[in-house]
C-alpha cells in the first residue's frame, strides 16, 4: 500500500495548527480550549485520511467495505475513511522484467542457458488487482515457463540463427497467458544464448573447416579460369609466331631483372629470339645485374668466363 502523500500531511498540520491557535485564544474559558484542540485534531485526522494524491502513472484501486468501488487517479481525490480502502496502487508505465532458463534441453538434446527480457504494461488495473494476487511475480513465472517450452521445441541451430522468431513466439505465448490479468506484453527480447564450452569449440572447428573448404573451391575455380585463359592465349600464339617470340623475350627480360637469378634457356630459343648466342646472352644478363643498364661498349668488351 502506498504511503500517505505529503499534501495530506500538510493539511493535517495546518488544521491542527488552526485548532491550537483557537484553543490558545479561548484558554480562559476552562476546559473548552481542550475540546477545541481535540476537535481540531479529529478533523485534521479525518481530512488527511480522506485526501489522496495519485501520480500521473498511478491508478488507485478503491474498495468500499471490501467490494470494488472505483479506480481513482491521477491527481487529487477523496475517499471515506474506514469505509473505503486502497489496497493497491497500480503502475501503468512500461515495466521490464528479466528472466532466464538454465540448463534447458533443446529439441536436439543440447543444454543451453538463455537470458531474455520482457517489456509489458498494465492496461486494466482492475483485473491486475483483483484477478491475480501478485501480478509482477506471476508474469515472471509465466515468462520463464514459456521460455522453457519454446526451447524444448526448437533446434539449437534455429535458436542461434533465428532469435527474432523465438522472441515473437514467446511474445504470443506470454501475452495469451497474461491477458486475463489485464497485462499487455509489448515485446520480448532474447539477450543471450549460452552453450557448453566443448560444443562451442566443436562448432568453431566446424566453421573453420567450412571456410577452408570454400577457400579450396574458390582456388580450384580460379585455376580453371586461368587454364581457360591460357588455352585461349595458346590459340592466339599458334597463328602468330611473332607474338609468341615477343612474349618469350618479355618473360626472359622480367626474369633477368631480378638479382641472383639463374635462367636456363634452350639454345634453340635463344637463336630464335636472335639474342646473339650464349656470349650475348651472358653479357645481357651481367648488364642487367648492374644498377642501371651498362653502356654498349662495356657490354661489347666484357670478358666472359666459362666453366667446363
Amino acid at each position: 500500500m502506498k504511503n500517505k502523500s505529503s499534501f495530506s500531511s500538510l493539511m493535517f498540520f495546518v488544521i491542527l495548527l488552526i485548532g491550537a491557535v483557537l484553543a490558545y485564544t479561548i484558554r480562559s474559558e476552562g476546559y473548552e480550549s481542550y475540546y477545541v484542540f481535540a476537535g481540531a485534531f479529529f478533523i485534521a485526522y479525518v481530512v488527511s485520511a480522506s485526501i489522496k494524491v495519485a501520480n500521473q502513472w498511478d491508478r488507485a484501486v478503491v474498495l468500499r467495505l471490501g467490494h470494488f468501488y472505483s479506480l481513482r487517479g491521477p491527481g487529487l481525490f477523496f475517499i471515506i475513511p474506514v469505509i473505503d480502502s486502497i489496497p493497491f496502487w497500480i503502475d501503468i508505465r512500461v515495466i521490464t522484467t528479466s528472466f532466464k532458463a538454465e540448463k534447458t534441453l533443446t529439441k536436439d538434446t543440447v543444454p543451453v542457458d538463455v537470458d531474455a527480457v520482457l517489456f509489458w504494461k498494465v492496461i486494466d488495473p482492475k483485473k491486475a488487482a483483483l484477478e491475480v494476487a501478485d501480478y509482477e511475480s506471476a508474469i515472471g513465472w509465466a515468462s520463464q515457463t514459456a521460455l522453457r517450452d519454446v526451447i524444448g521445441k526448437t533446434m539449437l541451430s534455429d535458436m542461434l540463427e533465428g532469435r527474432s522468431k523465438i522472441s515473437s513466439e514467446l511474445q504470443l505465448i506470454i501475452d495469451e497467458r497474461t491477458e486475463p490479468w489485464g497485462i499487455n506484453v509489448i515485446s520480448v527480447e532474447v539477450k543471450d544464448v549460452l552453450i557448453p564450452p566443448a560444443l562451442e569449440d566443436a562448432m568453431s572447428m566446424q566453421a573453420q573447416a567450412e571456410r577452408e573448404r570454400q577457400a579450396r573451391v574458390i582456388l580450384g575455380d580460379s585455376e580453371r579460369q586461368v587454364a581457360e585463359k591460357f588455352g585461349e592465349a595458346a590459340k592466339t600464339y599458334i597463328n602468330n609466331p611473332v607474338a609468341l617470340h615477343l612474349r618469350a623475350m618479355n618473360m626472359l627480360y622480367e626474369g633477368l631483372k631480378e638479382n641472383s637469378t639463374i635462367v636456363i634457356v634452350p639454345s634453340s630459343a635463344i637463336e630464335t629470339m636472335q639474342l646473339g648466342g650464349l656470349a650475348g646472352m651472358t653479357a645481357l644478363t651481367m648488364g642487367l645485374d648492374q644498377p642501371g643498364h651498362a653502356k654498349k661498349d662495356e657490354i661489347e668488351h666484357k670478358p666472359v668466363s666459362r666453366k667446363d
